[in-house]
């Protein structure tokens, strides 16, 4: 079966972008290009009649270049108080480029008591999928000016997965600084071999995965199998595309051989709640 031919039949997509697709490496600044490619790109998607959802990071570093640090903070009282100097300018940033293409955002910030309080994940549904009956794009990102370490999702990656579980989407599209899923880190390891099509999780693909974290983004590509591991056992498709060249992801939607695709294999009486509270993807 060609997986690929039918992605453009997708429907309602989740897209996760990273810091390190975001900042520019050099400076830690905003690559003002390349959000506003990400932004034509994913209005056209809307354009499509396709609901749109984007989990985006880099508010805490875009508020501690905001502020003149010069390393990334590393206590949990500068990060969130970088990330509510950051917060702010990204979406505003969001917003002004979604509107010059006809479209309003709307900012949602999540954290992990939300999900497993019954009352608040009912409520954080209801609100995503209100904003998307409106014609709204939702701007997700994880409340850092609240979240502890105790009650974090960790990373983005975690974060869309479930995100996707909640409104049911159909993919989920993770934007990062590497083009698909390796045997190893292509990096260090010129024998490494990008996987077009994974079909099954299993432990010799998690062992692949480990690998370096990149300097302004906070998930290594184990995290990435844990977000696959969410999103194919609640039913969506999700893919790995290099955040490097957005127009990746036209190549994507037309059933090119770009990045890697993990295949669903939504579970019959799956308990997605136990999964993801119990953070069952992690083992």
């Amino acid at each position: 079966m060609n997986y690929r031919e039918m992605l453009k039949d997708k429907k309602r997509i989740v897209f996760k972008i990273g810091s390190s697709s975001l900042i520019h490496s050099e400076t830690g600044g905003i690559d003002y290009i390349k959000m506003e490619k990400l932004v034509r790109i994913l209005s056209d998607l809307k354009n499509q009649n396709k609901d749109v959802i984007l989990v985006s990071s880099g508010a805490i570093g875009v508020g501690f270049k905001t502020l003149g640090l010069e390393e990334r903070p590393k206590t949990i009282s500068m990060k969130q108080a970088c990330a509510a100097v950051g917060q702010g300018q990204l979406l505003m940033t969001y917003q002004k480029l979604f509107m010059e293409y006809g479209h309003m955002s709307a900012q949602v910030l999540l954290t992990f008591d939300a999900i497993t309080n019954d009352e608040r994940r009912q409520n954080a549904v209801n609100t995503l999928n209100e904003l998307l009956n409106l014609d709204i794009i939702p701007v997700v990102n994880e409340n850092d000016t609240v979240a502890t370490e105790e009650i974090e999702f960790g990373d983005n990656d975690t974060l869309s997965a479930i995100v996707s579980s909640l409104v049911g989407a159909d993919l989920l599209v993770i934007l990062t600084d590497i083009d698909g899923f390796y045997t190893n880190d292509p990096r260090t390891n010129p024998d490494a071999v990008r996987l077009s099509v994974i079909e099954k999780i299993d432990d010799s693909l998690k062992k692949m995965a480990k690998g370096a974290k990149t300097e302004y983004g906070t998930g290594g590509m184990s995290t990435k199998i844990a977000a696959a591991r969410i999103a194919t056992d609640t039913g969506a498709d999700m893919a790995i595309l290099n955040g490097g060249d957005l127009s990746v992801i036209d190549d994507f939607f037309e059933g090119k051989n770009v990045g890697t695709l993990f295949i669903n294999h939504e579970q019959e009486d799956f308990d997605t709640l136990d999964f993801i509270i119990n953070k069952k993807y992690m083992e």
